[in-house]
């Protein structure tokens, strides 16, 4: 399977789930949400906008509109039929060219997060396209992957990965709190880590550093 093939490659052991940052050495994780206020929380509200601004911008700054990448999608299987309840609609709904959606691949796989699955009853479906930036409404997906704790819809709650295949990097947006972006060497992303420095976490921020010094 060329995805598996990939991270086992370039991203030896790896775990694809979050915290990403956590657990590779090269990375960088930025805040995306400030001055938060449950009680001023709509479309459109100074706080989203905020966010939105910078996780676009990011995502903008980093893929390049012709850079292979992957699209991966992780959905949750308790058990329950819940995960396929509704129908996953990540990809139909944000890519461009529906004749894309025939080369969408899935695979499930132990559940990631096996400390919290004591008698080894879940899953995690792996979903996953390979495409380029610019094949996706990636504005408007962005968008839906912050909105996933703030009420609002249309909202993503799986977790969703941009994998690049060309510059080697993976970039996750948690939620509207923040996002992790994992490279294979600091050049890399040594443009991104300069041209947006002040949006660092500033809990990591001497960490990070330490990686571009």
């Amino acid at each position: 399977m060329a995805l598996h093939k990939y991270l086992h490659h370039t991203f030896p052991a790896l775990m694809l789930r979050p915290p990403l940052f956590y657990s590779w050495d090269i990375g960088i994780r930025f805040e995306l949400g400030v001055d938060y206020d449950y009680h001023h929380v709509y479309e459109n509200c100074p706080y989203l906008q905020g966010v939105y601004t910078r996780a676009i911008t990011l995502c903008k700054t980093l893929h390049a509109p012709n850079d292979d990448i992957y699209i991966v999608v992780d959905v949750n299987d308790f058990g329950d039929g819940g995960a396929f309840k509704r129908k996953l609609n990540v990809f139909s709904k944000y890519v461009k060219k529906k004749s894309l959606l025939c080369k969408l691949q899935q695979h499930t796989i132990p559940y990631v997060f096996p400390e919290d699955d004591e008698n080894k009853a879940y899953l995690t479906h792996r979903f996953f396209l390979k495409c380029t930036i610019s094949d996706f409404a990636y504005v408007p997906m962005i968008k839906a992957i912050c909105r996933q704790d703030m009420g609002l819809k249309p909202r993503i709650f799986h977790r969703v990965y941009f994998i690049n295949t060309t510059k080697h990097t993976i970039f996750h947006i948690y939620d509207d709190r923040g996002c992790d972006l994992v490279a294979t060497s600091p050049e890399t992303i040594r443009g991104i880590y300069e041209s947006y420095s002040h949006w660092i976490l500033d809990y990591d921020r001497a960490k990070i550093d330490q990686v571009f010094s």
